[in-house]
């Protein structure tokens, strides 16, 4: 088993940890993660020296190094800043209990480096002694990690392996769609709307070229078509016409033939993705159906069986993790960003934020519009202010958000009798365009 590296010692000068509490915290670390080894920073609050190591990228490295970490301090609690809020790295260090975790951004810790190295230089060392340095000074300005429960943990990491597997899927057919453009259009309309769909896939396997397509019978194409719940007549009766009278795009056969290729190579990727997404589907049905505060979220407006789990796990089960709306706002990137510059001033969305969370409100926010009275309204409202549709999404995520969060913290489903009537006082000129459709 590699051993790490001996440790350095560095003068530092004096700072806040000599004015700690006692007992708060018997060491600062930060830790930067890399590819082969990791660098880290560590100063013992007791000597205020700054000690400076690597360890190997092992599993079996890290907990060696954990555990004569925790034995050196006592299991007395250790700050630690990482420039990550997630993955298997943070998910072994909030396993030590006596560990407090910090997520540092990575552009964050980048400026704060080049604030006082404007060549850009840049390397693991001097990172690792720049997350230390963030919260040895600044410790106050960042975010504690509160690890979430096992079972938001599981829906959490559910609900995004389902979105990458639909973010695969969409690519799948995409490229799809390209090649059948170039050898068999007519396809596209033959198979149906949705190519990752039973119907389509099985039609394209059946009929990968137009010619095999040309020597079916009308009838084995309307029994397909009716095998496959596509019943009405008018419908079926106008692709079977579109059979009839299709041509060639091209009569190159090595196209065609290695375009067939590629298009057994898809169905059979898709067809794959498309079963693994149903059985992670059914998984977080059943996560879902266990957690404790499902009752909150699966009767929202718009929220079904897909986006209830996701904004579930937006909060977790901890009522102390979200002080306020605005916490959750801001985290999470809804609440807009003030720049002011002199007489200029610029309004904009916040950059660094979690993209899936962020995509999730803003996602079901444009969902509520069809099944929420006052989301309905206040879309119409902004509209004929003519503001943009991506704009109007986001604000009424921003309203939702406040909404969800006293529910959440209340323990109390959210009811759109009561909140229409709060309306009343609150937005009387939402209220009265409500009342006037």
């Amino acid at each position: 088993m590699p051993k790490p590296s001996k440790p350095t010692a560095v003068a530092m000068p004096e700072g806040p940890c000599d004015t700690l509490p006692p007992g708060e915290c018997a060491a600062l670390l930060g830790i930067d993660w890399g590819d082969k080894e990791h660098s880290i920073a560590l100063l013992d609050c007791g000597s205020n020296k700054v000690e400076k190591t690597t360890i190997k990228h092992s599993a079996e490295s890290l907990h060696t190094w954990l555990d004569a970490l925790i034995e050196r301090f006592g299991g007395h609690p250790i700050a630690v800043a990482v420039e990550a809020s997630r993955g298997a790295i943070v998910a072994a260090l909030l396993e030590r209990p006596n560990l407090l975790i910090y997520p540092i951004h990575p552009s964050s810790s980048r400026r704060f480096s080049m604030a006082f190295s404007p060549s850009g230089a840049k390397d693991d060392g001097p990172d690792a002694a720049t997350l230390l340095e963030i919260i040895r000074f600044h410790r106050h300005k960042l975010r504690l990690i509160a690890p979430n429960d096992e079972g938001s943990q599981r829906l959490s990491l559910l609900v995004e392996a389902r979105r990458t597997m639909v973010d695969r899927r969409t690519l799948l057919c995409n490229q799809l769609k390209s090649l059948l453009k170039n050898y068999y259009p007519q396809a596209l309309e033959l198979s149906g709307e949705k190519l990752y769909a039973p119907i389509s896939l099985d039609f394209l396997e059946r009929w990968p070229e137009l010619r095999s397509l040309e020597r079916t019978k009308p009838q084995t194409l309307r029994d397909f078509y009716h095998k496959h719940q596509v019943r009405r007549p008018d419908k079926v009766e106008k692709r079977l016409a579109l059979a009839a009278s299709a041509r060639s795009l091209t009569s190159n056969r090595a196209l065609c033939e290695v375009s067939i290729i590629e298009l057994e190579v898809l169905t059979a990727e898709i067809r794959l993705v498309q079963k693994h997404i149903a059985k992670t589907e059914k998984a977080i049905e059943q996560a879902f159906a266990t957690h404790p505060d499902a009752y909150l979220f699966e009767n929202l407006p718009g929220a079904g069986a897909a986006m209830a789990p996701r904004l579930c796990v937006l909060f977790g089960t901890d009522r102390n993790r979200w002080r306020n709306a605005q916490e959750l706002q801001t985290y999470y990137g809804i609440a807009p960003v003030t720049e002011k510059s002199g007489s200029k001033k610029w309004v904009h969305w916040r950059w660094n934020a979690p993209v899936f969370a962020r995509q999730s409100l803003v996602e079901w926010a444009g969902l509520s519009v069809k099944a929420s009275v006052w989301a309905k309204a206040y879309y119409k409202q902004q509209e004929d202010c003519q503001k943009p549709h991506a704009v109007i999404i986001r604000s009424l995520a921003f309203k939702w958000l406040r909404i969800l969060w006293r529910c959440w913290k209340d323990r109390k489903q959210y009811d759109e009798a009561a909140y229409l009537s709060s309306l009343e006082q609150r937005n009387p000129k939402l209220f009265n365009a409500i009342q006037s459709t």
